[in-house]
């Protein structure tokens, strides 16, 4: 119990002395100390606002004073002197500088006090304390606060309230309980023997809360990244990182940040943060990882047509960027809507039509995919019915893309 709660008990051990001396005039040491059974502390204690009401107390206090003022100074000597108040006044000021008697859990005596007191941020807390009728003083205080004295507020807070003052139990009520109400709080009695006090401690839960995290990012296929997602709860939450790709959720790490190393495309996609301390559902966030990789094409196939009919020719390329698209015949570009043909590209794929098949549009074709990292190509055939051709042949393809190319170089010199 702090120091200034313990001048509760100076009357009593000031009385229990000159009873003892079997003295009929109270001592003066004695009869200025009578008020304090009132609950009145001196005012060196600052320990805040006191109730209003006091106010007469503390006249009536100034008045004793200036009647004892008014006594003979050899009288005043006699009472002040007397070994028995010297008693009184050095066990006084040694109660002032020692901590009160805790109670204990399990202690049988009271007052008693609830265990630990749990609640969540923004609702209401109960602090009870079981007394019986031999108490005749109560208090709550809050480390160095007294929030009640008996049914006197001294706390300017005004989510704090009293719930009950009875002969059995003295408890408080905290509205709309902050983080900053988290500590120890006392329970403090006077009896006619001396002040005891019995101690709680109040833990407020936070649910969790993401209070910073990565933005989506762009990088190169073959970058560092580092993904940050900051959590704040009480407990502590913990903070998981997951890749949500089309295969499903992947575990990735435990840690608020996320490093990867020489990202991949397949690496590609959203990365879900989650911070979970068991007071509320989860707090969730989700962070875009764009990978840029240069243009790969994963579908080209020969196809056949007869004379005067459609002929479709198809080119599908991955790259991010998204790719744009060139068509060629030998060393020459094919234009839209040009010869009887049509080029279309949308996303990943790329069409060339032919709507009426002729012998000269039967040959090689060469579908360039480019983008800001770079381009790639791939030779398509056109064949008629019963014309003998390879797919796989990779010379022919080669040999195709060299003329393509030398065909390019070609023009960027000339252009130059």
């Amino acid at each position: 119990m702090h120091a200034r709660s313990l001048v509760l008990l100076l009357p009593v051990v000031c009385e229990s002395v000159c009873v003892c001396k079997g003295r009929s005039d109270t001592l003066t040491a004695c009869s200025l100390l009578s008020p304090a059974r009132q609950l009145r502390l001196p005012s060196s204690a600052n320990i805040g606002f006191k109730p209003a009401q006091n106010s007469a107390q503390r006249k009536s206090s100034g008045g004793s004073s200036k009647q004892q003022a008014q006594q003979p100074l050899a009288y005043r000597s006699s009472k002040m002197y007397h070994p028995a108040c010297w008693i009184v006044f050095t066990a006084t000021t040694a109660l002032l500088f020692i901590p009160g008697v805790p109670v204990r859990s399990g202690d049988a005596t009271f007052p008693k006090a609830m265990d630990n007191v749990t609640v969540r941020q923004g609702e209401s807390a109960t602090l009870r304390c079981t007394v019986d009728d031999r108490v005749t003083r109560v208090a709550w205080l809050n480390r160095s606060t007294i929030l009640y004295a008996g049914n006197d507020k001294w706390s300017i807070d005004n989510r704090v309230v009293i719930l009950s003052n009875t002969k059995t139990q003295y408890s408080i009520k905290i509205h709309n309980v902050d983080i900053y109400d988290e500590g120890p709080y006392t329970c403090s009695v006077q009896t006619d023997n001396h002040p005891k006090t019995s101690r709680v401690h109040l833990i407020v839960q936070v649910p969790p809360q993401i209070v910073n995290i990565s933005s989506d990012i762009t990088v190169n296929e073959g970058s560092s990244v580092t993904l940050m997602c900051l959590a704040f709860g009480r407990p502590e939450p913990t903070v998981t990182w997951r890749h949500l790709s089309g295969k499903g959720q992947t575990f990735v790490s435990e840690d608020e940040y996320l490093e990867i190393t020489g990202i991949t495309r397949e690496q590609s996609g959203e990365y879900e943060c989650s911070a979970v301390n068991d007071v509320a559902v989860p707090d969730v966030r989700k962070v875009k990882v764009t990978v840029n990789y240069p243009p790969f094409i994963s579908n080209a196939k020969n196809t056949g047509a007869s004379v005067g009919q459609k002929g479709i020719l198809q080119c599908e390329a991955s790259a991010v960027p998204v790719a744009e698209f060139q068509w060629f015949k030998e060393d020459t570009r094919l234009a839209n809507g040009l010869e009887g043909v049509r080029i279309e590209s949308k996303g990943r794929l790329s069409t060339l039509t032919f709507f009426n098949v002729s012998e000269k549009d039967y040959g090689n074709y060469t579908c360039v995919a480019t983008n800001k990292l770079g381009n790639t190509n791939a030779s398509i055939i056109l064949y008629g019915p019963g014309a003998v051709h390879d797919g796989g042949n990779a010379a022919s393809r080669v040999a195709s893309g060299l003329c393509l190319w030398a065909t390019l170089l070609a023009r960027l010199l000339l252009d130059f």
